[in-house]
């Protein structure tokens, strides 16, 4: 691919599965036989993958066939995301494909809570389900990809038997999945969204809605397993490059409202809940209003896909009658989650080039456990994000002098 930033837009007219989102990559021209190698990095064996031309509504498109031996194994994320550490993946695919398993297990626990706060993944963690969103994410690290981006989702409707009976099409799984993404629902009677494709989308996408500006350099179709009346049962991926000298914002809208009697309580919880909707910030600004009275200006910086869903929480949420809107852009950099280990507990961090930002969730759990301030925790664990990346020591301890317990709790505390 030339030089600037690659983007990989996905055309989700018809949904998406985990094999479509990798048949169409392969389609774009991403090599499969790269794919199947670092996919036999993976510390397990009993699969195979192959792609095979066929035709979907009169349109060309790759059909990947992924193929695994039966097993009785149940897995849990956990188990999952050691399986992927363990493979020394390149970066990119490893926290590619751990966001969409850390998805999944988010969702699924949400679903199906469990005492002790583990996780078992039943189908949606099978080997199936691994190889596709590992492939899937290898197949966008041999193109190049630096952003994928999505249009909105389509979903089928009715029911389909789940691993407990019969459940609703879309699933329930799938909703989670994609309780911030742009959908649609039709009137067509399967799953066209599956888990697995909406963990990839929900792992790897930065911007929703229609195709960014680009230079297009390929396209590729990935077909489903079924033919459709009337429709093509494909999921489009557009490749293309944004220059560096006309450098396009992603499409936002700010949405404001100005409020002068809410409590300080509905006032946080409006906030929490423009966030929990999908946007991408949300913040409160103390204004003076007609007779100097006092208020604030309540303001949500959502994706211009997200506007109207936006709106309707903020209106829900305030009683406000009168919420105006700005259009924007934004040029969010790439970033991404990781964890560092500090004296014995986990800390979450989240990096983007060129800073690493420590979750004061975490920070403020372990200084509890170590017994040092949090400021103390925050610059111990940006350090041993520095020295793992040096290829140092990953785990850093508090000075002699710290006031760590002489017991600290074993092991990271589950958030």
């Amino acid at each position: 691919m030339s030089q600037g930033v690659t983007i990989a837009w996905f055309h989700c007219f018809n949904g998406i599965a985990g094999d479509m989102a990798l048949g169409s990559l392969i389609d774009a021209g991403a090599d499969l036989d790269e794919v199947r190698s670092l996919c036999d990095r993976l510390p397990v064996d009993g699969w195979e993958i192959d792609a095979v031309p066929v035709l979907r509504g009169g349109l060309a498109a790759s059909k990947v066939q992924v193929r695994v031996q039966a097993t009785s194994v149940v897995r849990t994320a956990g188990h999952v995301k050691a399986m992927i550490d363990e493979a020394r993946l390149p970066s990119r695919v490893r926290d590619r494909s751990q966001r969409a398993f850390e998805a999944l297990a988010q969702a699924a626990g949400r679903l199906h809570r469990r005492p002790g706060g583990q996780v078992h993944f039943q189908d949606i963690g099978s080997l199936e389900t691994i190889i596709e969103i590992v492939a899937a994410c290898a197949a966008l690290e041999t193109l190049g990809i630096d952003e994928v981006c999505a249009s909105k989702v389509t979903l089928g409707s009715g029911m389909t038997r789940g691993p407990h009976g019969l459940e609703p099409v879309p699933s329930p799984v799938v909703i989670e999945l994609l309780r911030a993404a742009p959908t649609q629902g039709i009137d067509v009677p399967m799953q066209l969204t599956t888990a697995t494709g909406a963990a990839f989308l929900a792992a790897t996408v930065v911007g929703w809605g229609p195709m960014p500006s680009m230079t297009i350099q390929a396209s590729g179709f990935g077909a489903g397993d079924r033919e459709i009346e009337g429709r093509a049962n494909v999921t489009q991926v557009v490749l293309g490059v944004r220059t560096a000298n006309e450098e396009p914002g992603q499409p936002v809208t700010l949405l404001e409202a100005n409020l002068d009697d809410a409590t300080g309580e509905v006032l946080a919880h409006a906030v929490s809940a423009l966030l929990g909707a999908g946007a991408f910030d949300a913040w409160l600004t103390p204004i003076l209003m007609r007779a100097g009275r006092p208020g604030h200006k309540l303001s949500a910086l959502v994706d211009s896909a997200l506007t109207s869903q936006v709106a309707d929480v903020l209106r829900a949420e305030t009683g406000s009658g009168d919420i105006r809107g700005h259009r924007l852009e934004r040029w969010p950099s790439a970033r991404h989650a990781d964890q560092v280990d500090v004296a014995g507990r986990s800390v979450r961090v989240q990096v983007s080039a060129g800073r690493v930002k420590v979750e004061h969730d975490d920070a403020a759990r372990a200084a509890r456990h170590i017994g040092i301030p949090v400021r103390e925790v925050v610059s111990l664990a940006e350090e041993a994000w520095r020295r793992r990346e040096r290829g140092e020591l990953t785990e850093v301890r508090p000075l002699p002098d710290s006031r760590e317990p002489e017991h600290p709790t074993d092991g990271p505390e589950i958030a």
